[in-house]
């Protein structure tokens, strides 16, 4: 875990670079050029071509981090050529979700003319948006197994944001027209995709050339047999971008909107595991593959440790902060009503966040064609979900939905793990960090109560009592869990030693 750790670091620097980059875009950018009509569009066309390109990858992304230690090759060049299967088997994938999309286009259209007629006039970039998500997240899974994340999350994480942000300026000063905005907003993804193919051919390690007889058959048949029952989990993968799909069709764009801007604050709980995944998933990989379960019961148990520690931290800082985060945004008071959205998703985020790698260990098992049911289960929930809840609760009932999904996922995929792989995620440490976080909770409700009223209420002394109540109940929290010793990794961190 030391060595994940210590390659995840950089990865990390990138991600919160783009947090940092994202969150003046979205809270003081986005709000202030974009209306909650055109901030639901965008948010609805990502979210669909995002779900396409994952149905579209037929596997792929699952199956090149746990085949790819079969093809890897003692000089690392070429690795059998499993860079040009992963090209072939997506781009199949994309033809037959394009196909199914263009015929089933009139009946797309009709179910968002009524509420959000917005949304029909720009179909026709859907599928571009869906091609370029489809290789973006490819060559990142490439990058991810030479143990190179730093430049494609630099490109995903920073680059799409940056010109994002010059186009939301742009188009908010009236210096481009809707359409325009629109074709550029997909065209980022473009950008990105072409710049994680350049830098994937730099390594000098990916070919194009599949070399069949290098790799023994039964990994052959295991692959694309792998490679197809990990289609249909692709749904499960995406969950969440079904609530804003059935949000723009039954509520509007509008309310999307302001689901939306709830949605990128309480996303920043799991951006530490876009890291710490993309570097633990490999190796996990490869434990499996050698049969040393006790490795990896020791990575999974010490990945969702250090998730649940940083993922509810991470919420803990936003939840304190939120009613003055929407005090200081441009148009605040219109998006305020999303604050349980936050809360509710925050939360489904830290359960996403720490159990994730259960799921990644079943799918490099033996007995990873059970993925295939627990995932039905999980789309078939949130879909069952949104649409009871969604009327009776508008955006709250979609964040709603999202938790109770995955609350009912983990549960019955944790226990099946922990039967059939012997595998259990869980220790007392976590305890320890619940009961930790209860605490800081706590200092919050009292630190409100009893010294927040004397800072006043205008904007500066609001801003001091959000800052000082701050640092002190993190440093608090910190120091609790150093003094503790519950993580040597996170410890050595602390203390800025690599070993």
């Amino acid at each position: 875990m030391g060595i994940i750790a210590r390659q995840s670091i950089k990865g990390a620097v990138a991600n919160y670079i783009g947090v940092a980059i994202g969150f003046f875009t979205t809270f003081f950018v986005l709000t202030d050029c974009l209306t909650q009509e055109e901030i639901g569009l965008t948010r609805v066309m990502v979210d669909a071509a995002m779900l396409l390109s994952g149905l579209a990858q037929l596997g792929t992304n699952s199956s090149i981090i746990r085949f790819f230690p079969y093809f890897s090759d003692e000089q690392g060049k070429g690795n059998h050529g499993m860079f040009g299967l992963t090209l072939l088997i997506p781009f199949i994938g994309f033809a037959i979700v394009a196909a199914v999309f263009l015929l089933c286009h009139d009946g797309i259209s009709a179910a968002y003319s009524q509420q959000s007629p917005m949304i029909v006039d720009y179909l026709y970039l859907l599928l571009p948006l869906t091609f370029f998500a489809l290789y973006l997240t490819v060559f990142e899974t490439n990058a991810s197994v030479l143990m190179r994340i730093t430049v494609p999350k630099i490109v995903r994480e920073v680059g799409i944001r940056l010109f994002n942000l010059v186009c939301y300026l742009l188009y908010g000063h009236g210096v481009i027209s809707l359409d325009t905005f629109v074709v550029l907003f997909c065209a980022s993804y473009g950008i990105a995709m072409l710049l994680n193919l350049f830098y994937l051919l730099s390594l000098g390690k990916v070919s194009l050339r599949i070399d069949f007889r290098g790799i023994d058959r039964r990994v052959w048949r295991d692959l694309l047999f792998y490679t197809l029952m990990m289609t249909v989990t692709a749904l499960a993968a995406n969950v969440q971008l079904v609530n804003s799909l059935l949000l723009g069709a039954k509520t509007g764009l509008a309310l999307t909107g302001v689901y939306t801007i709830a949605f990128y604050i309480a996303n920043i709980v799991e951006v530490p595991y876009r890291s710490l995944g993309a570097i633990a998933r490999p190796k996990v990989a490869t434990a499996v593959k050698e049969g040393d379960w006790k490795e990896v019961n020791r990575l999974t148990q010490q990945v969702s440790l250090h998730q649940l520690l940083v993922s509810l931290m991470i919420f803990y800082i936003i939840w304190i902060n939120l009613s003055a985060l929407f005090r200081v945004i441009p148009h605040g008071d219109e998006y305020v009503g999303g604050m349980q959205v936050v809360f509710i998703l925050g939360l489904s985020k830290v359960v996403y966040s720490s159990f994730s790698i259960a799921l990644d260990t079943l799918n490099f098992s033996r007995y990873y064609a059970y993925s295939l049911l627990f995932n039905m289960m999980l789309t078939t929930a949130a879909i069952v979900f949104n649409i009871k809840l969604i009327p009776l609760l508008g955006i709250n009932g979609a964040a709603l939905a999202t938790l109770l999904s995955y609350l009912l996922f983990y549960s019955l995929l944790l226990a099946f793990v922990g039967w059939r792989l012997r595998v259990s995620l869980f220790s007392l440490k976590q305890l320890f960090v619940v009961a930790l976080m209860a605490v800081l909770f706590l200092l919050n409700g009292l630190w409100s109560s009893c010294v927040e009223p004397s800072f006043g209420s205008g904007l500066v002394p609001m801003l001091a009592n959000a800052t000082l109540k701050t640092l002190l109940l993190v440093a608090i929290g910190i120091v609790a869990v150093y003094k503790s010793n519950i993580s040597p990794d996170i410890n050595r961190i602390l203390r800025f030693k690599k070993e």
